[in-house]
C-alpha cells in the first residue's frame, strides 16, 4: 500500500451493497488534500465546496517543459443492455495504480449528463467498489458546466431568429443605425467583435458613416437562409417531445414561425468546443468559428458574424477549467466537458488531460475513458481528440464481460426489468466464444494505431472459469498484449492490481507513433468509407441530403476536417439488434453535418437522434433525498 495521505483502505462489503449507499458510507477527503498530493498550489485551483475544485489553466504555464507520464485510454466491446462497467474499470484502474501500486495517477472521465442519470442508463461514476465521489455531486448539477453550456448555446439560438426577424422589418441604413448606436457626442463606432465581420468581408475601414451603401449590405445584412440554419436549442433533459416544433407562433413574429427542434445539452457543439480546445484564446476563436447556417447566397454564417462570440467566451470561461475530484480510495480524479459518444466525439477535454499528464509526470499515469465501444470512442479518440491534443497514447484497454459476450454471440435478448435469461447465468462456453468476435474486431481496430491492446474482463460471480479462460484465448489470438481478470466492483483497487501491472507493461513497451484511420487531406466520403470499413461495411450509401451537404461543405472549404459518426452504440452497423461483428453491410448516411468551431463533420447514420427519450420507467423513480439527512439516495 502506498504511504500517500490521500490513500484510502476500503472496507468491503459482501454482497456489494447499491452504489449511493457505498459513495454516503465514505467521507470524502478535503479536495485540498487531494490536490496537494498533486503539488498543486491554493492559487492554482478554485474551491466549489469542500469536495470539488475548479484546476485553472495557469497551473500548466508553471510545469512548461516538465515531462509526461503514461496515457491510457480505456474503451470498451460494443455495449449490451447488461453493461460492460466501462467506467467501474477505469476507476477501479486507478485506484490500482495509485492505492496499490504507488504510482502517481490521474483519472480523467466526461461530466455525465442529466439526461441519463434521470433516464434510462443512470449516473457515470463508477459502481461498487469503484467509484468517483461525492456520487451525487458528480452525477447532477456539479460546477456549473453544463448549464453554462446550455445558457450559451440558446443564446446564440436566440440571436440568430432574433437577427432574421430585424433584418426582415428594416433597410440596410436602419440595420447599420442600429447596429452601431451614436455614442453620447452622437458619434457611431464598431464594436470590437464587428471587426472580425468587416476583415471577413475585406472591408478595411473603421467608421460606419465611411461604409459606401455596397458595404453597408453586405456588413449589416447577414440575409440568413432560414432551411440552412443547423443550430438547434438544447436542454439537459431526455425529452423526445422537443425532437422537433416550431417557433415564432406569438403575435408579434408574425409570418416568421419556423420549424426546428431540440437536442440535448451534451450534444451542441458548445460541448465539444469545450472539449476539444486547448486554451481560453483557442476556445475563443472555436466559439466566434461556429457556423449556424448559409446566407441565401451559401456563404457560411458564424457566430461571430451575429456578434456573439465573446458572449458566448463569457459564459463559458468558468466551464473550461476542469474539476478536480477523488476517487472512493483517494485518488484524483478530472471531470471535464461531457460529449455524448453517439452523437458528438464521446471523450474527456485535451485540457484536462493536459494538465494530468504534466501533474503526474514521467512514470506516473493518466487515465481516460472514450465512450460507448471501441468503434465510437475509442475511434474518435485517436482521430478527432489525438490530433487536435498531439497527445500519443501507449496502452488502450478493452472493457468485456461474460454476459456481454454470451449476447454478441446469439444469446436472448434482454430485457429491461424482466429476469435474466438463465444463458446468462450458467456456464456456455460456446455461446461465450461465438461473441469473442466483437472482441476480436475491436482488439484489431485499436492495435492498428500503433497502441498495445489489454482486454479487461468485468468478472461477476456467475462467470465460469472455462468461460474467463475463453476469453483470455479469444484476445490472444486477436493480437491482445494482455487480458486481465478484475473485481473492482466487488473489490475496488485491489481487484485490478494485475490490471494496472499488465498495463504499466503495455505502456513501457510502445515505441512506435500514432498512426490515424485516415489523413486529413483525402475527400469527406473517402473519410467516412474509411471508417465505415473499419466497422465491417462493404459499401455506404448517401442519401440525397447528405450528398447535397458534402457536396457544399467541400466547397465551402470544410473538408480537410475529420470525421465524428453518429450512429448507434449497440452494434457496428446501423441497426442496433445485429450483435458480434456484422459485415458486408452497406452503411446509410441519412444527413451530414458540420462542427466548424469544434472541428469535425459529423454524418447522422440511419435512424440516430440527437436528443434521447424517456423510457415508461426512467431512473427518476428511485431517486430522491432524505429529508433527515439532506442525502440523495437512489442514484444508480
Amino acid at each position: 500500500m502506498s504511504s500517500s495521505k490521500t490513500v484510502r483502505k476500503l472496507q468491503v462489503v459482501s454482497p456489494v451493497p447499491a452504489d449511493i449507499d457505498i459513495a454516503n458510507s465514505v467521507e470524502p477527503l478535503h479536495i485540498s488534500e487531494i490536490a496537494q498530493e498533486l503539488n498543486l498550489s491554493p492559487n492554482h485551483y478554485d474551491l466549489y465546496g469542500k469536495y470539488k475544485a475548479k484546476v485553472l489553466l495557469s497551473v500548466l504555464d508553471g510545469l512548461e517543459g516538465s515531462g509526461d507520464g503514461y496515457y491510457v485510454v480505456v474503451g470498451g466491446i460494443t455495449p449490451t443492455p447488461l453493461g460492460e462497467g466501462k467506467s467501474t474499470t477505469t476507476v477501479g484502474l486507478c485506484q490500482a495504480l495509485g492505492a496499490f501500486l504507488d504510482k502517481k495517477v490521474v483519472t480523467c472521465v466526461r461530466q455525465p449528463s442529466q439526461g441519463p442519470t434521470f433516464g434510462i442508463k443512470g449516473g457515470a461514476a463508477g459502481g461498487g467498489y469503484s467509484q468517483v465521489i461525492p456520487m451525487d455531486e458528480f452525477n447532477l448539477h456539479m460546477t456549473g458546466d453544463i448549464h453554462a453550456i446550455t445558457a450559451a448555446n440558446n443564446l446564440l439560438a436566440a440571436a440568430i431568429d432574433t437577427r432574421i426577424f430585424h433584418e426582415s422589418t428594416q433597410s440596410d441604413k436602419a440595420l447599420l443605425n442600429r447596429l452601431c448606436p451614436p455614442n453620447k457626442e452622437g458619434k457611431r463606432s464598431f464594436s470590437d467583435i464587428m471587426f472580425r465581420r468587416l476583415k471577413k468581408l475585406g472591408i478595411s475601414k473603421t467608421k460606419p458613416e465611411d461604409l459606401t451603401p455596397q458595404e453597408v449590405k453586405k456588413f449589416a445584412r447577414l440575409d440568413i437562409d432560414p432551411d440552412s440554419i443547423t443550430w438547434r436549442r438544447v436542454m439537459d433533459v431526455n425529452d423526445r417531445f422537443l425532437r422537433k416544433i416550431t417557433i415564432g407562433q406569438g403575435p408579434e413574429e408574425k409570418g416568421m414561425v419556423r420549424e426546428t427542434g431540440f437536442d440535448i445539452s451534451v450534444a451542441s457543439e458548445i460541448m465539444a468546443v469545450l472539449a476539444l480546445t486547448t486554451s481560453l484564446a483557442d476556445m475563443r476563436e472555436r466559439l466566434g468559428n461556429m457556423v449556424i447556417g448559409n446566407s441565401k447566397a451559401g456563404v457560411p454564417i458564424t457566430a461571430d458574424d451575429l456578434g456573439a462570440g465573446g458572449a458566448l467566451t463569457v459564459l463559458m470561461k468558468d466551464a473550461i477549467n476542469p474539476t478536480l475530484m477523488q476517487t472512493l480510495e483517494g485518488t484524483p480524479v478530472l471531470v471535464h466537458a461531457g460529449p455524448f459518444a453517439n452523437i458528438a466525439h464521446g471523450n474527456s477535454s485535451i485540457v484536462a488531460d493536459k494538465i494530468a499528464l504534466k501533474l503526474v509526470g514521467p512514470g506516473g499515469f493518466v487515465v481516460t475513458e472514450a465512450g460507448f465501444g471501441a468503434d465510437i470512442g475509442a475511434e474518435k479518440f485517436m482521430n478527432i481528440k489525438c490530433r487536435y491534443s498531439g497527445l500519443t497514447p501507449q496502452c488502450a484497454v478493452i472493457v468485456a464481460t461474460i454476459r456481454a459476450l454470451k449476447m454478441h454471440g446469439g444469446g436472448p435478448e434482454v430485457v429491461a426489468g424482466k429476469p435474466l435469461d438463465r444463458a446468462y447465468l450458467t456456464e456456455n462456453v460456446a455461446l461465450v466464444e461465438a461473441g469473442c468476435v466483437n472482441m476480436a474486431r475491436h482488439i484489431s481496430n485499436t492495435k492498428a494505431y500503433g497502441v498495445n491492446v489489454v482486454v479487461a474482463v468485468n468478472m461477476f460471480s456467475t462467470d465460469s472459469e472455462a468461460e474467463l479462460n475463453a476469453v483470455r484465448n479469444a484476445a490472444f489470438a486477436a493480437g491482445a498484449f494482455d487480458a486481465v481478470i478484475c473485481t473492482h466492483h466487488a473489490h475496488g483497487g485491489k481487484g485490478t492490481v494485475d490490471l494496472g501491472i499488465a498495463v504499466q507493461k503495455a505502456c513501457e513497451s510502445v515505441s512506435q507513433p500514432l498512426k490515424f484511420l485516415y489523413p486529413l487531406d483525402v475527400s469527406i466520403k473517402e473519410k467516412i468509407e474509411a471508417i465505415a470499413k473499419s466497422y465491417g461495411a462493404s459499401g455506404v450509401e448517401y442519401s440525397e441530403q447528405a450528398e447535397k451537404q458534402i457536396e457544399m461543405y467541400s466547397k465551402q472549404g470544410f473538408s480537410n476536417l475529420p470525421i465524428c459518426m453518429a450512429k448507434t452504440q449497440y452494434s457496428f452497423s446501423h441497426i442496433p439488434s445485429e450483435k458480434g461483428a456484422p459485415s458486408g453491410f452497406v452503411l446509410p448516411i441519412r444527413d451530414v453535418r458540420a462542427s466548424i468551431g469544434a472541428g469535425f463533420i459529423y454524418p447522422l447514420v440511419g435512424t440516430m437522434s440527437t436528443m434521447p427519450g424517456l423510457p415508461t420507467r426512467p431512473c427518476f423513480y428511485d431517486i430522491d433525498l432524505d429529508t433527515a439527512t439532506g442525502r440523495v439516495i437512489g442514484l444508480s
